[in-house]
């Protein structure tokens, strides 16, 4: 498995405009939706990455939890699903069942939007404030697949525990590790290597 790290864009940025498909419900999600919420995270996943496979039951814990204490939270695959099949909607849909992930799980079909975010890996991790300006990138926390290292999410909930607070996350922030973005080929943005 090759390990890529997050883009680390800027903070304080404004959310991407988004508008796609939850494939859990089949209606739209939109960035704008989210106006007026205490938080927005954006997360990128996908159904096959070891990484994300060792986190996703951490995941729809994590969603519930934070959900409940009024974070918006919507998931998006963008990888291209012919190369990847397991990462179609439909298998999308499933995994989102099976884990019982109880956010938006989207399907971002022409990767524009994991371009506007600058997301490189999968997971890749993305929260904003209450005016939707980046407050934190960065990794769930210190675990890896094999690296015998506790699932805890320390470094995301720290940050959503701020940002439902009111406060700015500490702005030391480790970047994400994971399988990178499955492109499209001829598709890849400027920043990428493969």
């Amino acid at each position: 498995m090759v390990r890529v790290p997050s883009n680390m864009p800027s903070l304080g940025r404004e959310a991407a405009p988004f508008s796609l498909a939850d494939v859990t419900t089949g209606r739209t999600v939109a960035r704008d939706d989210f106006r007026g919420s205490k938080g927005l995270l954006v997360m990128f996943i996908c159904n096959h990455c070891p990484f994300v496979v060792h986190l996703r039951s951490a995941l729809a814990e994590f969603g519930e939890e934070y959900q409940h204490r009024g974070l918006a939270i919507v998931a998006i695959s963008s990888n291209d699903p012919v190369a990847q099949p397991d990462d179609s909607p439909e298998k999308m849909k499933q995994e989102a069942a099976t884990v019982g992930y109880t956010f938006p799980y989207c399907f971002d079909e022409t990767q524009e939007v994991a371009k506007a975010y600058e997301a490189a890996c999968t997971p890749d991790f993305f929260l904003y404030d209450a005016d939707l300006r980046l407050v934190y990138r960065g990794q769930f926390d210190d675990s890896r697949p094999s690296n015998g290292v506790a699932i805890t999410g320390r470094d995301l909930r720290a940050a959503a525990d701020a940002v439902l607070a009111g406060r700015a996350p500490d702005a030391d922030q480790k970047m994400s590790v994971g399988c990178n973005i499955k492109w499209k080929p001829g598709n890849e943005p400027q920043w990428f290597s493969s």
